[in-house]
This record gives structure tokens, C-alpha cells and sequence, in this order.
């Protein structure tokens, strides 16, 4: 068996993985309850063994010139030491092996999909010294075919503007993502941070006027300009690069299948813009560096493994009461629920979950002020996945882990669920992947006719997924919501 882990770095994780088989996967956040947090911990290492014992640990990025770049960037500690982590939580005595930070993120997208070939685009804020890398992948392998490198980073260009706009870096990208759908996309705007920022824009090369890893809180904005409307054209630039990049590598090389991954493969709302490029496409419901805990174990072996779901963390044994879930939603209550193994991953999927019903007018305003967020923000849908198409324009022919955007076809019916842009996060839900969240929405749609029910994370802003039962009470007693 071996051991993939991601540590040192934001939203430490780890990944069991015997054969092509992924036995287990979790976030270090969940057992010690902080945010994104870097640090690996003994309870975590108590779980995993309950799936069984590693023989040997796969890191997922090289040490050595991780650490001479953080030298060159001035960060503090710049030295990297695995082994330091390793023996702090017992588990020095097992071999290692490291592996190059994109080449996870790579192989964590290409041998958990299903595709035979695929051309591989990472994009993140920075590997060792990788910010961009354009691979080919088939049964010989992962091969690089082009790379951009730090301070070059598109990735870097988004955190330091979500910073600009008062957000926290690293984690609040997201929330950039929602405002822009609330600003205008001025053509003169674009012009003007594309002349600030970049000497060179092109798919895939570009080159940047700044170092952004600090930021870019020196900027002056032009007047007139809100946050919103900044928030528009950063994104636009994003999707723009992204769009730009994935014809270069249609036209180049020869798959008609993409594999897109690294943490800027969670903007759903650009992801749908690749999906006019490419007719199929695989985005690991983790792309960002907790997910190449797995990625790491699949670029050490190079060997396809057995993707079922994303349901691999924690397991919270007991069966869903569905009648009262029901009861309680017909009665306009926003409802958790915490059953079966908790989702690897930053979206809750139907396991770790607040559901209400997406048709009252109030029904985002009472979600939000739950979860103490900002109260522009809506909720994705959950969708019997036969009636996506009828409700949603769908970009693809399905999204089951809450990667695309897609317009609604009746947004006056379902407010609590549409954005600014009358868009909306879908999640379609089949019969394979959850099959009792799956018996929820069936027994919802037979109650009333709606084939959706609004869903989100249970946790409140700023707090990691509730990961057992224990947590579930903890939020139910805080919050005032009943948990299932």
C-alpha cells in the first residue's frame, strides 16, 4: 500500500491507495477543525490505518528545488523538510519517494479519468517553480510538452487581485469568481490591467510586468471603477487565457480528450467556456493540491486507478432517516445532512451537506445568514440528472461534482439557486455515484414535482466541512439546524 501525502503547503492531505484501488483520502482540516490547514495530524494517520497499513510514502513535490525557490522568493521557512512531518506524526520509519508538483496534479487528472489519451493542462499558482504545464498522456505516460515558470503565473495574477479586493488569498478565490457576474467586463478595463500587468498575453505564454506573489496592493485603479467591476475583468482575463490556451493545444496535438487541473480548475464558471473546445473533459473533483495526495501515489506507479466517486473520507455509519429529511423540507426548513463518507474535496456533494427548497424567495437570504455569508452569493443545484437539460442549458452532458456553470431555463422558480447571470452551479446527481442522496432527491421530486433541491456545504464561512458525526451535533447545536 502506498501513502501519496501533500504537506507543508495549504490544505495538507492524504490518500491510501492499494493497487488501482483508493481505499481512503482525506484533508487535514476536517480533524483539526482549521481552515486550509498545513500541518498533518495523528488522528488522521488513526483513520487511515483503519483501511490498512502503508509500506511506503509518495510526496508530492520534490523538496530540494521547492526549497531554492523559496530561497529566490525571500519566503520564510524556505527550507522544506518531509521527513520533519513524517516523524511528527510516526511515520518516519516508511521509505519515500517525491515526485514533481505538477506531474501530481497531472496524474491525478489523467490515471483517475477515464480516457485512454488526453491532453493535460495544469494551471496553478506554483509548483516548485511550475506555474503552467501542457502534457500528453497515453498508455506510455505522461509526457511535458510545454511549461511556464514562476514569477510567471496566472494563477498568482488571480490570488493577488482577490487580495486587491479585500478576500483571503489562497482560499477566496471563489468568492472573486462570484462577484464578477455583478460587474461589467469593460473592454477599456481589460485593456488597462492587461497594460499594468502583463509585457506579453498569448495561450499558452504570457509574460508578467510584476512578481505578483505579495500581491498587487500598489495598484491604482482607474475612477469610477468598483470592485465588482474589477472582480469582472480579472476573470474575464482568466477565461480569456484558459480559452486562448486549450485551442493552442487542440489545434497542436491530436486527443480529443483535456484533462484540466491544479487549483484554477475550480473556476466552474471558466471550465464551461473549455467545454466548446473540447467535447470531453475530466476535472478530478480535487484539482488543487490536496488532490495530488492521490496524484502524487498515480505519478510514482504511472498506473490508471479505480475512480468511483469522491466519497472517500470519513465514514459517519448510519442510515439517512430520508421520510423526516423530507418532512422537514416540506415545512420550508433548511436541513443538514452527515451520513456516509465525507467528499475529498472543497464542494459537498450530498454527504456533508445543507439542503433547502430552491423555490422560496427567502430561501438564500435565511441560507446565507446560516453560514455567515455574504448575502449576493446563491447555491448550486442538485439535479435529478435526467432533468438537467430540461432546467439547465447544460455545457456538458453531465457535472456531477459541481465543476461547470450553466444557465437557467426558469430562473424565476428557482431564485435561491440562480447568480446574477441567471447561471448556476449544477450538480446533476446519477445513480451510481450517491445512491442515498440519490433516493432523496427521488422521493423530493415525487413529493413535489421539483427535480432540485438547493445544496451546500455544512459548514459555516471560514470552518472546513463537518467531517463526523460529533462535528454534525457541534453545528446542530450552534446553528439551530437539524442534522440528518
Amino acid at each position: 500500500m502506498l501513502l501519496g501525502i501533500t504537506g507543508q503547503n495549504h490544505d495538507a492531505s492524504m490518500a491510501l491507495i492499494d493497487g488501482d484501488k483508493i481505499l481512503w483520502a482525506a484533508h487535514a482540516e476536517r480533524y483539526t477543525r482549521i481552515k486550509n490547514d498545513t500541518v498533518l495530524n495523528e488522528d488522521m494517520v488513526k483513520e487511515l490505518r483503519q483501511y490498512g497499513e502503508p509500506k511506503r510514502v509518495i510526496w508530492f513535490e520534490q523538496p530540494l528545488p521547492k526549497s531554492l525557490r523559496k530561497l529566490y522568493a525571500g519566503q520564510s521557512p524556505w527550507l522544506c523538510k518531509p521527513r520533519e512531518e513524517l516523524k511528527r506524526i510516526g511515520l518516519n520509519h516508511l521509505p519515500v519517494d517525491y515526485v514533481d508538483h505538477h506531474e501530481s496534479h497531472a496524474a491525478a487528472g489523467f490515471y483517475t479519468s477515464k480516457f485512454s489519451n488526453a491532453s493535460v493542462l495544469v494551471v496553478d499558482a506554483i509548483g516548485e517553480w511550475n506555474t503552467v504545464t501542457i502534457w500528453t498522456a497515453d498508455e506510455k505516460g505522461l509526457k511535458l510538452q510545454w511549461s511556464k515558470i514562476y514569477p510567471d503565473s496566472m494563477g498568482l495574477f488571480y490570488t493577488a487581485f482577490t487580495q486587491y479586493l479585500g478576500l483571503k488569498p489562497n482560499e477566496e478565490e471563489y468568492i472573486l469568481m462570484g462577484m464578477s457576474a455583478f460587474g461589467t467586463r469593460y473592454s477599456s478595463l481589460i485593456d488597462h490591467i492587461k497594460e499594468d500587468f502583463f509585457v506579453k498575453f498569448e495561450g499558452p505564454n504570457f509574460k508578467l510586468k510584476h512578481n505578483l506573489h505579495r500581491g498587487c496592493k500598489w495598484w491604482q485603479r482607474p475612477k469610477g471603477v468598483t470592485d465588482f467591476d474589477i472582480a469582472a475583468c480579472v476573470q474575464a482575463i482568466m477565461e480569456e487565457y484558459l480559452l486562448r490556451t486549450v485551442e493552442w493545444m487542440r489545434e497542436k496535438f491530436v486527443s480529443e480528450n483535456l484533462v484540466f487541473m491544479g487549483g484554477c480548475a475550480l473556476n466552474c464558471v471558466a471550465n464551461s467556456l473549455l467545454a466548446k473546445v473540447y467535447r470531453n473533459i475530466w476535472i478530478m473533483p480535487n484539482p488543487g493540491d490536496a488532490g495530488s495526495a492521490i496524484g502524487a501515489v498515480a505519478a510514482y506507479t504511472k498506473t490508471h486507478l479505480d475512480w468511483q466517486s469522491p466519497y472517500l473520507g470519513t465514514n459517519i455509519k448510519q442510515n439517512l432517516d430520508i421520510d423526516s429529511v423530507i418532512k422537514d423540507l416540506l415545512d420550508g426548513k433548511v436541513v443538514g445532512v452527515a451520513n456516509g463518507r465525507a467528499e475529498f474535496g472543497p464542494r459537498a456533494l450530498g454527504n456533508r451537506s445543507l439542503l433547502c427548497d430552491p423555490r422560496g424567495p427567502d430561501a438564500k437570504d435565511r441560507m446565507n445568514a446560516i453560514k455567515c455569508r455574504e448575502k449576493f452569493r446563491p447555491f448550486a443545484p442538485a439535479v435529478l440528472e435526467e432533468y438537467a437539460n430540461r432546467l439547465f442549458e447544460m455545457p456538458v452532458r453531465s457535472s456531477p461534482y459541481m465543476q461547470f456553470v450553466a444557465r437557467c431555463k426558469d430562473p424565476k422558480s428557482y431564485p435561491s439557486i440562480c447568480h446574477e447571470d441567471k447561471t448556476s452551479r449544477v450538480q446533476t446527481v446519477n445513480t451510481v455515484d450517491n445512491v442515498t442522496f440519490r433516493a432523496l432527491l427521488e422521493v423530493w421530486y415525487e413529493k413535489t414535482g421539483c427535480a432540485i433541491l438547493m445544496n451546500t456545504s455544512l459548514n459555516i464561512k471560514g470552518e472546513p466541512l463537518v467531517n463526523d458525526w460529533k462535528d454534525a451535533k457541534r453545528f446542530e447545536l450552534l446553528n439551530g439546524v437539524k442534522i440528518y
